[in-house]
């Protein structure tokens, strides 16, 4: 039951001005994404018969553990941190590698994030990761892993740059009878001397 009571200036859709009025009302939930709040809230006013529209809107800060911006996993073999090291140069097609001081224990464990990392660094180190191979490390961020992982700061572009295979793949599949075609053009601004 909703109770109201419109002044001398109102104009209520329900009852009389300046007396008291109780009527029976609906709740109404719906969950829709953020982007569109400023459309919902306007046609939710527009809609409305009564003067003021009383709503809220909550913000559903749901955890779901299969999404992220980062992966963790274990590698089918041990392998010494240096080689780790000279076979992710090799895979990603780099010409450097930035990274912190080894610690002189086997990398079982890596934790990647391609692009900018840093903010996942202590993600990393709780995940129980021997390496994370990530991008775009400031020289004082690596002071950060105090001797805990070695971070290994393989370059934004070089992190990121097989993306465009993976969304190949998965637009090629969905929709089979699209041309998805993928550019040959470098995009890294970056050089290596």
């Amino acid at each position: 039951m909703g109770t109201f009571k419109g002044n001398e200036a109102s104009n209520p859709v329900v009852g009389k001005k300046g007396v008291m009025e109780t009527v029976e009302e609906v709740k109404f939930e719906t969950i829709f994404p953020a982007v569109i709040e400023r459309k919902v809230v306007e046609a939710l006013i527009k809609a409305h018969p009564y003067e003021e529209v009383a709503y809220d809107i909550v913000t559903l800060e749901n955890y779901y553990s299969k999404i992220g911006s980062g992966m963790v996993g274990n590698l089918k073999k041990p392998v010494d941190e240096l080689a780790f090291l000279k076979t992710t140069k090799k895979q990603l097609q780099t010409d450097c590698i930035r990274y912190t001081p080894l610690r002189q224990k086997e990398v079982k464990r890596v934790a990647v994030c391609g692009g900018s990392g840093r903010f996942l660094l202590n993600n990393a180190i709780a995940a129980g990761a021997d390496v994370f191979v990530t991008a775009d490390f400031k020289y004082h961020d690596f002071f950060d892993a105090e001797g805990k992982i070695v971070v290994a700061d393989v370059g934004h572009f070089e992190s990121e740059q097989f993306t465009k295979h993976l969304l190949i793949e998965i637009i090629s599949e969905k929709f089979p009878t699209f041309a998805a075609l993928m550019s040959k053009i470098n995009t890294n601004p970056i050089n290596y001397l």
